[in-house]
């Protein structure tokens, strides 16, 4: 079970937006709305429409499930979203049904169909690699760039919450690449400061590209810039690291927006060099305690 957190420990919007107008004014141009789902939370478009109006923002993205895209994706083009990630592990609807308990993947599909059809650009799969899963369908999800102007992103497993993967579970980018190579020469894209993590290439010839991120097989800490405000508001550095900020208290207790910009440069401050999972035959150690729903993908 997942646990729940009281409706009084959520962030309220106009708290969210305290938070990203200080963030906008200390440099911050790029916010991704994560979850849990953004989309079954009431009021999201109006919140995306004021997020859209907050002055330095250049760049603002959706992480969705997608089951509820295709009845509202015009409602994201009009709250001024135009750049969506869908989680989507497998491309089979019994595999769906197995890892959601839901049989919504044609629900999901038609959503993203629903995405492209209206202009969002680029919309980005997000697939996590898991052996004895879902390895059969790599070249699948990377053919798809041949025909829709997708950008599919393998990612290495991380060990969020309890996680009951062994070493020999996980697979890792190098293998995945080399299994993609059947397919034909993959094509080194030029990394850009706003591609994040992800290493990035594209078949030749294709419409869209192909990404792997790659917390286990090669840290990329010291490129990160990112930082995470959670659902009960606190900041944290590192999406592999337990460590984090208290944000809620200091908002609700009346504080100036002075003390918000110090938190986030405390945050700064705190961004490591490197992670501390490593994989071994035992597994994956120093694994990170809280629950992705918990922090925000």
């Amino acid at each position: 079970m997942i646990p729940k957190i009281s409706h009084e420990d959520v962030l309220r919007y106009e708290e969210i937006l305290r938070v990203v107008i200080v963030g906008a004014r200390l440099g911050i141009t790029k916010v991704r709305v994560t979850g849990g789902e953004p989309l079954v939370r009431k009021g999201v478009y109006k919140f995306l429409e004021d997020l859209n109006r907050i002055e330095g923002l250049q760049d603002i993205s959706l992480t969705t499930n997608g089951v509820l895209l295709k009845a509202n994706a015009q409602r994201l083009w009009s709250a001024g979203v135009r750049r969506i990630n869908v989680s989507l592990d497998t491309l089979e609807r019994k595999k769906y049904k197995q890892i959601t308990g839901y049989d919504m993947f044609d629900r999901v599909w038609q959503g993203i169909e629903t995405a492209q059809a209206l202009g969002f650009n680029p919309i980005k799969l997000n697939i996590v690699a898991l052996k004895g899963f879902n390895e059969d369908e790599f070249t699948d999800f990377a053919d798809l760039t041949r025909t829709y102007p997708f950008h599919i992103r393998f990612i290495e497993y991380m060990p969020i919450g309890r996680s009951p993967l062994k070493a020999e579970d996980h697979i890792l980018a190098p293998e995945i690449e080399a299994r993609l190579r059947a397919l034909g020469d993959l094509v080194p894209l030029e990394h850009k400061a706003s591609d994040g993590p992800a290493q990035r290439c594209k078949l030749k010839g294709a419409q869209g590209e192909i990404g792997f991120i790659r917390p286990i097989s090669r840290h990329f800490c010291k490129e990160c810039n990112r930082l995470r405000l959670t659902a009960n508001g606190h900041l944290r550095p590192c999406l592999l690291s337990d460590e984090q900020f208290d944000l809620r208290g200091p908002l609700r207790s009346g504080c100036h927006d002075d003390e918000i910009a110090a938190l986030f440069l405390k945050a700064v401050q705190h961004k490591h060099e490197r992670h501390h999972l490593s994989l071994d035959a035992s597994g994956l150690s120093d694994a990170v305690a809280d629950p992705m729903s918990g922090i925000g993908g």
